[in-house]
């Protein structure tokens, strides 16, 4: 019982250095195992062994730039069953949801079925693992973007014919794995374009700008410990906007302090509250 997926490296010769090579193949494996072990266990891996009940299998290598096959597996019969109730799209979808989330890049839009497993997860769990993911698995996995400036990107192939892309990975995600905070509170105007109601976590667009920024609140100030009003402002704005070309976008103006990369590139806004507070 098992879910495919691919690895596809840059490379105008269809080869890749060996050693970037097997280090980014590594974090693939350490990455959607991680990942998956957390859905289906309900636990944060910490180490992730051969007598784990959920591993990763190489499978054969493709042409067109440099691609590599492999298969995450279950191995265990309370997994193999956990497994079939969430099915291979809503695990596909939770992994690009969290490589990307730790990256602090947009990701694909959650089924309601992905949405559900995600809210049951649950607050803690889901910033445990998105550490974890931090750590290391992500950094091998970014090896050949690092060393050779080549593209790299996962995806999910849900047969022959059908494959899709759950995460892109280069030079400019590399960045976002060794973040910089700075204090300096700013304000910004911004609209809501994505909420999860149970972490406060998010997107939002800068008046102004034409990319997403990731946002949150900082350890001190938990979403969970807001008030309601100051909760229903944030939901309020995104519902307000559903629908409705973005230049008709309602704003908010809120007070923040950064997370940047060591280039100055904002890949996070932690909200300290709203400037008419």
């Amino acid at each position: 019982m098992s879910i495919n997926f691919d690895v596809v490296i840059e490379s105008d010769d269809y080869s890749v250095d060996m050693q970037s090579g097997l280090e980014t193949l590594k974090g693939a494996s350490e990455a959607t195992r991680q990942i998956a072990t957390t859905i289906i266990e309900r636990r944060v891996p910490q180490k992730l062994s051969s007598e784990s009940k959920v591993r990763t299998n190489l499978k054969k290598s493709f042409r067109g730039s440099y691609g590599q096959q492999f298969s995450l597996d279950f191995y265990d019969e309370e997994a193999k069953k956990r497994f079939r109730s969430i099915g291979k799209q809503t695990i596909s979808e939770l992994i690009s949801y969290f490589i990307n989330e730790a990256l602090y890049q947009e990701s694909l839009q959650l089924s309601g079925k992905a949405k559900n497993v995600l809210k049951n997860l649950g607050e803690d769990l889901e910033g445990k693992l998105i550490k974890q993911l931090q750590k290391s698995s992500l950094e091998h996995l970014h090896s050949v973007a690092n060393n050779f400036n080549k593209d790299v990107k996962i995806r999910f192939r849900k047969n022959q014919d059908t494959k899709t892309t759950l995460a892109n990975l280069g030079k400019a995600t590399y960045a976002t794995l060794k973040p910089l905070t700075n204090k300096n509170k700013i304000e910004i105007t911004a609209s809501i374009t994505r909420l999860n109601i149970n972490t406060g976590n998010g997107r939002l667009l800068v008046k102004g700008e034409d990319e997403t920024v990731a946002f949150g609140f900082p350890a001190q100030k938990q979403y969970g410990e807001l008030k309601f009003a100051a909760k229903q402002k944030f939901s309020d704005n995104l519902h307000s906007n559903n629908g409705i070309p973005s230049e008709n976008w309602k704003t908010l103006k809120l007070k923040a302090h950064t997370q940047r990369t060591s280039g100055g590139q904002i890949i996070k806004y932690l909200i300290e509250g709203f400037n008419d507070a």
